[in-house]
């Protein structure tokens, strides 16, 4: 079976960094698998997504919520604005049942303006999805401004981070296959 892997990016434009960056750690994963990689970004949830109640998000808002609780691997991203995620991808993942991620592999990233920056994957990210009992691996990646040029990840650093979270996906893919959860329900 052929893992579904999900990328969500917090960006509520496209283009984006963001997107830029989980489109690349994508690639770096199918390169080492194959998977089937499905890519998100805010922007395509809608303009109507400040709701308090799931039922009442838009369509394309849900679509996504379903994808991310169905995935058998995520890799996340959120542009940094003022030290934080961004509130609406907060938002959406608020909607997420709180047990569908568990044991989820998720790689976290995050892009901002510099790296005084870097540290919300660790200090923000890493929580959010810990709370959801996923399985965050080890390796993060964060990219600032100077770490792309014409909308490409330019920086050596970066891309070996990228690197090291693919191959730390690619084993926990290759466990979950060996050693499946058996289904209690």
């Amino acid at each position: 079976m052929i893992p579904r892997i999900v990328g969500f990016s917090g960006s509520t434009r496209r283009p984006s960094r963001t997107r830029a960056l989980i489109e690349t750690i994508g690639a770096e994963v199918s390169a080492r698998r194959a998977v089937s990689l499905e890519i998100y970004d805010l922007v395509d949830a809608g303009p109507a997504i400040g709701t308090s109640n799931r039922e009442a998000l838009p369509r394309a808002a849900q679509a996504i919520v379903s994808a991310i609780e169905e995935a058998d691997a995520l890799i996340v991203g959120s542009p940094v604005y003022k030290g934080s995620y961004a509130g609406l991808f907060k938002h959406l993942i608020d909607f997420v049942d709180p047990t569908a991620l568990a044991g989820t592999p998720v790689i976290l990233a995050a892009t901002g303006g510099g790296h005084r920056h870097a540290l919300v994957v660790e200090h923000q990210l890493r929580p959010l999805f810990g709370f959801f009992a996923a399985l965050t691996l080890p390796t993060a990646i964060y990219a600032g401004d100077q770490d792309f040029r014409e909308g490409v990840i330019a920086d050596h650093a970066v891309s070996a981070r990228i690197a090291q979270a693919a191959g730390e996906l690619d084993r926990a893919l290759a466990f979950a296959v060996r050693h499946p959860i058996p289904n209690v329900a």
